[in-house]
This record gives C-alpha cells, structure tokens and sequence, in this order.
C-alpha cells in the first residue's frame, strides 16, 4: 500500500512527544546550571557591618561577633598593619571553635591542633581547608565587616 501523505497516529504522538521534549529542554538545562540564587547573589554583595573599633581590636587583640547569622572573629596581621582579617572562627577538621593567639599570631583549634595563619590558611595540624574568609576593612575607627 502507497503512502497517501496522510500522517500516522504514531507519527503524530511521536512529533508531539518530541516538541514537549525540546519545549522543555531550557528548563532542565536552567535547573542544573550551578549558579548561585539570586537570594546568594545579593546577600554575597551585602553591606559592609560594623562589627566593633579599632580602640578595641588592638586593646583585645581580636573583635569577635556574629553578622548576618555568621560567627565571625577579626584580627590584624602585624605583617599588614592597615588592614583587618575577619575569618569564620569553626575548624575545617572537625568544626571545634578556633581562639585566636595574639602572641604566636595563630588562630589554633583546642580540639586536635589545628593552626591557621590570620588569613585563615593552613599553618599546620590536621585540617585538610583554610577557614572560611570574609571581606573586611578599616573605616576610621571602625571595623567593619561584609558576609
């Protein structure tokens, strides 16, 4: 039998399952894309905060506080004496709280001793990361912060 140009019911499905599939195609490829939210997007570029002076940074040695639901611990490099360093004060090893050591210029984990320089990297011990940083200036006589 001679086709006659008329389509098949399965022709028809099969042309139809194929333009949902392509229609549907940029969504797949949208929800994958590893971009962060747009919520992420602006809480990254968030305003600086204060979080204490700098009277009190070099009488304590540190500021410690927490911004935007996020512990933070700043301190000064003597290396970089115009400048803050504001690190997450949790221990890549095993999470334990770091404490920063003014005198040794280490922040070090009383778990299992972890070091960290104060720009959070590693300085020695077990953990496999550096802490996590955060952006941090110096605004007059305050401290200021950006999580």
């Amino acid at each position: 039998m001679a086709n006659s140009g008329k389509m098949k019911r399965r022709d028809v499905t099969n042309l139809l399952g194929l333009g949902l599939l392509a229609g549907s195609l940029p969504i797949a490829i949208a929800a994958c894309r590893s971009d962060p939210a747009p919520e992420a997007q602006s809480e990254a570029s968030g305003e600086f905060t204060t979080l204490g002076s700098m009277a009190d940074l070099i009488a304590q040695g540190s500021l410690t506080g927490t911004v935007s639901g996020q512990d933070l611990i700043v301190v000064r490099d003597s290396s970089l004496p115009d400048a803050a360093l504001a690190v997450s004060p949790v221990c890549t090893h095993a999470g334990c709280t770091v404490d920063w050591d003014r005198g040794q210029e280490l922040f070090i984990c009383p778990c299992h001793g972890g070091r960290f320089n104060p720009d959070g990297t590693v300085s020695g011990g077990p953990p496999p990361n550096p802490l996590t940083t955060f952006e941090a200036k110096i605004e007059g006589d305050q401290v200021m912060v950006r999580v």
